[in-house]
């Protein structure tokens, strides 16, 4: 499974939740807090359904609905919109809009809403030092809210198995992309090969390192006249510039 599926889960959320505000557009009536936490519950949970329904994602979706500020006192309001904010998503701790668009006083207020998207992952089972490299012995499948926090899960063993542990982690956590990070192929200050590219040509030089480089890295060469270059660590160590 793709590590981004997350981002495409919350886009196709974001996209069910504007269809879900024109099909929920002509809302029921009353200003009371029940009632909006009702109907917010409704239009959220009919955009998850949604959403699932034109997606593939193994995801089990949930939403919680929280409370208005109990100081508040709203007008009454023969129809009530709910609305997704600019900038917000259906995706972990959220907020939906409510707005009075048929009243005598128009008004407009949020509401906290926490969506959980529980899918298949890999947890630690042990706790693992801070650049110590995971095997696959280090985590065990299990269902995880992908939506807890806002880094990608990392679903697939090969994108984890091998890689180095970016801080300490935790037995229990669920493995994401911020967790681990490539191994080193050098450290700052270490003798590099630089593989200097050009149009129908490949020039192969010495440098030091500026930087310690992993692969896939962007990183800084001194070469030996002084010049620095910069290129990208392939997984033979080498880096390939480009002039």
């Amino acid at each position: 499974m793709n590590p981004i599926l997350p981002r495409r889960a919350a886009k196709a959320l974001l996209l069910a939740a504007m269809l879900g505000s024109a099909a929920l557009g002509h809302a029921q009536p009353g200003g009371q807090a029940q009632d909006l936490a009702a109907l917010t519950q409704e239009w959220a949970d009919q955009a998850l359904a949604q959403a699932q329904g034109t997606s593939a994602l193994p995801l089990r979706m949930e939403v919680e609905v929280g409370a208005l500020d109990p100081r508040l006192r709203l007008a009454p309001c023969e129809r009530v919109e709910p609305y997704l904010p600019p900038n917000a998503r259906l995706w972990g701790r959220s907020r939906l809009g409510l707005r009075c668009v048929q009243g005598a006083t128009r008004w407009n207020v949020f509401l906290p809403i926490t969506v959980r998207a529980y899918g298949p992952a890999w947890v630690l089972a042990a706790p693992v030092a801070a650049g110590a490299t995971l095997s696959e012995h280090d985590a065990v499948p299990a269902e995880v809210d992908w939506a807890a926090e806002p880094a990608a899960v990392i679903s697939n063993p090969e994108d984890w198995v091998g890689q180095t542990a970016a801080r300490t982690l935790q037995a229990g956590q669920a493995l994401r992309q911020s967790m681990v990070r490539a191994p080193e192929a050098f450290k700052a200050g270490s003798p590099v090969r630089v593989v200097v590219q050009g149009p129908g040509y490949a020039v192969t030089s010495s440098g030091r390192a500026l930087t310690a480089g992993a692969v896939g890295q962007n990183v800084r060469i001194r070469m030996a006249n002084g010049r620095i270059v910069g290129g990208t660590v392939s997984e033979d160590g080498t880096v390939q510039a480009a002039l």
